[in-house]
């Protein structure tokens, strides 16, 4: 099963906004990893 692309693309957006990380980076991560950084910055911007 994969990740459907939309929403990868979203994180990836969302936490690239935030964290100026490089693309490569981001895609490295591991999925639960990388929605845990996408809550965490959520938390941060009082969402």
């Amino acid at each position: 099963m994969t990740y459907a692309t939309d929403l990868l693309y979203e994180e990836v957006a969302y936490l690239a906004y935030h964290f100026h990380w490089p693309l490569d980076d981001l895609l490295d991560l591991e999925h639960p990893e990388r929605l845990r950084f996408v809550a965490q910055v959520a938390r941060l911007n009082g969402g």
